[in-house]
């Protein structure tokens, strides 16, 4: 069921969309929360604008400017063809991409190749605001998700479950270590993450929304998202290794086997037996 916040950010948007010479903004895809139907008051409004070539960043902040955004700002990486600028229509706040259109299809390719998988949660689940064809073509291509990417998506993520010992973990129960602990637990929680968005043949996007995105997923561990918060919650050292080791052990069971999934099976289970029997000394 559509919020009635998104219908509303929609509205916004395509008023924005409206603003922005069609010569120029050729394509104008509305993503994030907005285009999935499940904003609320925290929301803002993100959009992907495709253009014929590509535009500096002060042509970008004209035209934004001209759609009604004021307190315009950027972000990110400035030396790629992409340009992101900030700002606020009536008092919400909106980010707008600028994609040339070359390398919009590039971003493409790179993605049924594998590379930066989570830039085509925009593309899936986009919706137009103004377009001429080309956000249909892209949703046709990612529809289908190629086994092959799946497997290395899989064995990319279990590559760091192995090939040293399982007592080196013993080592981030130390008082001294949390940071480290934590690092490693939400880098290890990311890549539980990964094999499940691939076993699903589901593009990967950011973990906003993960319980949401996860349900209606036939392939998972039980309680996932909840789980995940539990071992990230949990003020016991050795007990939030143990939660989120049982849940890596319970997701590279889901998984085919191969050379990382496979150690990382015969890895997990040490390191699981070596948390159970625990006393205190490392």
């Amino acid at each position: 069921m559509t919020t009635s916040r998104s219908g509303e950010l929609r509205d916004l948007a395509q008023r924005i969309a409206d603003a922005l010479p069609p010569e120029v903004a050729e394509e104008v895809v509305l993503t994030g929360s907005v285009s999935r139907g499940v904003a609320d008051d925290l929301s803002d409004i993100e959009m992907l604008v495709v253009t014929p070539k590509q535009l500096d960043l002060a042509t970008c902040f004209d035209l934004a400017g001209a759609a009604g955004m004021d307190r315009l700002d950027t972000w990110g990486e400035q030396s790629s063809p992409a340009r992101n600028v900030s700002g606020r229509r009536e008092g919400v706040p909106i980010e707008l991409i600028w994609w040339p259109r070359e390398y919009a299809e590039a971003r493409v390719d790179a993605l049924m190749a594998g590379e930066a998988p989570a830039a085509a949660d925009a593309l899936v689940y986009g919706v137009p605001l103004r377009t001429r064809g080309l956000l249909a073509a892209w949703q046709a291509r990612l529809r289908d998700y190629p086994e092959e990417l799946a497997t290395a998506r899989i064995e990319d993520a279990a590559l760091t479950w192995g090939g040293f010992a399982a007592a080196g973990m013993l080592t981030l129960l130390r008082p001294s270590e949390r940071f480290e602990r934590l690092e490693r637990m939400v880098d290890d929680l990311s890549r539980v993450v990964q094999i499940v968005f691939a076993l699903n043949r589901a593009w990967q996007p950011a973990n906003k929304g993960l319980a949401r995105r996860v349900d209606r997923f036939a392939v998972k561990p039980d309680r996932l998202v909840e789980r995940i918060d539990e071992a990230l919650a949990e003020p016991d050292p050795r007990r939030a290794l143990l939660v989120m080791t049982e849940l890596q052990q319970e997701t590279v069971a889901l998984a085919p086997s191969g050379p990382n999934i496979d150690r990382a099976r015969r890895w997990l289970a040490e390191v699981a037996d070596l948390l159970e029997r625990y006393d205190g000394r490392s």
